[in-house]
């Protein structure tokens, strides 16, 4: 049986991030992990062995230093997934492509939010085709989050 527990909290000041979209998030944080597990890769994956996911948002300067540290990349990115339990998820970066593809910010959020529960569930995107097959599987549930009623309470 699948159960996993997400916990999200803004460690950011940098937007304002209403309470509510949290806990919406969290809400729909199982249901969100259940659709990236049928889209799984591999059976043996991350997100089939936990049981506490924790997803910290967090502003350009922690991002940036999270990318680094762990990765070895300069700059602020959108999400740093950790095969551990740990969703990284860059709040002003979501504001940047939130403005540039006319997307509302909840959804550019929850866009993260999945793109990290699909690198949890085997998906990589550093090759193109790999990449692709991804983002069709990120878009697939994205929409079906948001025509769900999260663009109520996302917005």
């Amino acid at each position: 049986m699948f159960s996993l527990e997400i916990i999200i909290g803004n460690h950011q000041d940098a937007v304002d991030i209403p309470v509510g979209w949290l806990t919406a998030l969290e809400c729909i944080g199982e249901s969100a992990a259940r659709m990236a597990a049928g889209f799984s890769v591999s059976e043996d994956n991350s997100l089939s062995h936990l049981a506490t996911l924790e997803v910290a948002l967090v502003d350009d300067e922690t991002s940036a230093r999270v990318h680094i540290d762990f990765m070895e990349i300069p700059g602020a990115t959108d999400v740093i997934t950790f095969h551990h339990g740990e969703i990284v998820i860059g709040v002003e970066v979501a504001v940047r492509q939130a403005e540039e593809y006319g997307e509302p910010l909840g959804r550019e959020i929850l866009r993260y939010l999945v793109h990290g529960l699909l690198h949890l569930a085997g998906h990589e995107d550093a090759e193109e085709e790999d990449s692709k097959a991804m983002e069709a599987a990120q878009e697939e549930i994205v929409d079906m989050l948001w025509r769900g009623g999260l663009a109520e309470k996302l917005s």
